[in-house]
């Protein structure tokens, strides 16, 4: 395997075996993070966040509302050698970052990325990705829909066992 990722998930979720989880990290492979910024919006255990780490990112903010997922996911960044990996207690909106992202990826629920994706659209670079899924198959209308509304166009999907993954581009 071209990468090796260490997670302990204690009680976060992201060990990279969820269909959600598994196709952003396949998603992750085949895209350019080398030098880009990274935000991982819920990031869980912070295993997308690592991904980012190990494809030479220069930069990843990782973050979530649960506490426990914080002190877990600087646990596997440390594991990982993950220097260039920070994360935060809170939410998009609740967040500063004094700079845009070039890669944005949330794995989160439907009803909070729909919520929240006005604020990822603003937190993306123009030409910037975003890269969403937890949510269905049947989903995936509703979302592209939406993101449309915030200069956001569709580039790819992907789908596991009625889980889906969109990609957008700002």
């Amino acid at each position: 395997y071209p990468y090796e990722i260490t997670i302990n998930p204690k009680m976060s979720f992201g060990t990279g075996h969820h269909e959600t989880t598994y196709q952003i990290l396949s998603i992750l492979m085949d895209m350019d993070c080398k030098n880009k910024r990274v935000m991982d919006a819920g990031c869980g255990t912070g295993v997308l966040a690592i991904m980012a780490h190990l494809k030479k990112a220069k930069l990843v903010e990782a973050f979530d509302v649960d506490d426990w997922c914080i002190d877990n996911s600087q646990e596997n960044f440390d594991l990982n050698g993950c220097s260039n990996c920070h994360v935060q207690q809170g939410t998009l909106g609740q967040l500063h970052f004094s700079q845009p992202f070039d890669i944005v990826i949330a794995n989160i629920n439907k009803n909070v990325l729909l919520d929240e994706i006005k604020l990822y659209a603003n937190s993306l670079n123009v030409g910037g990705k975003l890269v969403l899924s937890g949510f269905y198959e049947a989903d995936i209308d509703d979302l592209i829909q939406k993101a449309n509304n915030y200069g956001l166009t569709y580039l790819s999907q992907t789908t596991r066992n009625n889980w889906a993954a969109v990609v957008l581009e700002k």
